[in-house]
């Protein structure tokens, strides 16, 4: 997984005493084209899609720079094809707001009207190098 630029200039003014960073509240997003660091890619809209709200609850506590996904992280039902997702990110917002983190899914799934993305405990995994 890979941190956003805007991440990552946080994280090094946050440690380097320069600003606190204050804690966000991080929202799945869904991508059926690649972000980058700089952000872009495709996120999904249309069809009743909407970025999911998560909480310290929602993933496990981070061991060996690894953390993952303690919680079901489930998406609405879609009401038109929302297309092959590829990717997710994590924002601090639910719509607009900044990009933190990015990763291609293990698979890519397909979602079509009537469809409902969700991500099983586990399969969203973020790691730190």
């Amino acid at each position: 997984m890979s941190k956003s630029d805007y991440a990552e200039n946080k994280i090094l003014d946050h440690l380097n005493g320069k600003t606190s960073f204050t804690m966000p509240t991080a929202y799945v997003a869904l991508f059926t084209a690649a972000p980058s660091d700089a952000g872009g890619g495709t996120e999904v809209s249309g069809g009743s899609y909407a970025r999911v709200a998560t909480s310290g609850a929602t993933w496990a506590a981070a061991s060996g720079g690894s953390t993952s996904n303690a919680a079901a992280v489930t998406f609405p039902t879609a009401t038109a094809s929302w297309g092959t997702v590829t990717h997710y990110a994590t924002f601090d917002a639910s719509t607009s707001g900044n990009m933190l983190r990015w990763a291609p899914l293990t698979a890519s799934k397909t979602i079509g009207s009537g469809d409902t993305a969700s991500f099983a405990i586990g399969a969203l995994t973020q790691t730190e190098d």
